[in-house]
């Protein structure tokens, strides 16, 4: 049988689930938190990583080059995603599953996909832009059979 994992994912928490085939239950892999995505820019103190001095003389002329503001939070559910990705990815490299689906907040997915490797992108069947990380038992299959076009 072929093995799909479902990444159910926000910027705040991943669910990574097994399934072998349609009718099986789906087997929860992992679980990701990302307790720092819930700080407030208050909270924060502002910008913790110092970007002082960014912009100037990195051209070697005598130019200046300024990246886009990235916040903090930005920073963090970038972060988030390459955790995600890395486990998906070394999982991709190894075998371990055979199909990959995912069901991840639209913010989310911007940071996501384009940190997948093509071994892990040679195995995504579905991309599907949706927030089902509260959903828990018969409610969360149910959701992720309509959201993969599953027939009930």
């Amino acid at each position: 049988m072929k093995k799909t994992w479902i990444l159910v994912a926000n910027a705040h928490r991943a669910r990574c689930f097994e399934r072998d085939g349609k009718d099986s239950p789906l087997a929860e892999l992992m679980d990701f938190v990302e307790p720092r995505s819930r700080i407030t820019s208050d909270e924060s103190g502002g910008d913790i990583t110092g970007d002082a001095g960014k912009g100037h003389g990195r051209t070697a002329h005598g130019g200046t080059q300024f990246e886009p503001h990235t916040g903090p939070r930005e920073r963090e559910r970038d972060e988030f995603a390459r955790r995600i990705a890395d486990y998906l990815n070394e999982a991709a490299a190894t075998q371990r599953c055979d199909t990959l689906a995912l069901i991840v907040s639209s913010p989310m997915l911007g940071a996501l996909k384009p940190r997948l490797n093509p071994a892990a992108n040679k195995l995504l069947r579905h991309c599907v832009t949706g927030d089902y990380t509260r959903l828990q038992g018969n409610a969360l299959k149910t959701r992720i059979d309509a959201a993969l076009g599953l027939p009930e």
